[in-house]
């Protein structure tokens, strides 16, 4: 059974970070995709970053060069390292994830609440 598990959310000032964290129940080397996705109230849940099994990556232009996604295949976690927060950054985040070929299967973690306010 696939597990994925989000912490690291909190509160934070503007200008500030935090790091959110993805534990996977299951080897990293079993998923060809691991993202960060965000919803804020009353809006859809927008991408956030990809990272493959190679180690690239993608991120939306909103967070780009404020944002670092990184996975460490030996803790089987993925981070999202988030700097210079925005009020706008404010949402829950979920972790995504698609297995290898051919079953392609996807799974969302349950989530975690960002906040960005003064």
């Amino acid at each position: 059974q696939v597990q994925l598990v989000e912490s690291g959310g909190g509160l934070v000032q503007p200008g500030g970070s935090l790091r959110l964290s993805c534990a996977a129940s299951v080897s990293m080397s079993r998923f060809q995709t691991m993202d960060w996705y965000r919803q804020a109230p009353g809006k859809q849940r927008d991408f956030v970053a990809t990272i493959t099994d190679g180690g690239s990556t993608s991120y939306a232009d909103s967070v780009k060069g404020r944002f670092a996604i990184s996975r460490d295949n030996a803790k089987n976690t993925m981070y999202l390292q988030m700097n210079s927060l925005k009020p706008e950054d404010t949402a829950v985040y979920y972790c995504y994830a698609i297995t290898q070929p051919p079953a392609m299967a996807d799974y969302w973690g349950q989530g975690t609440q960002v906040t960005v306010s003064s």
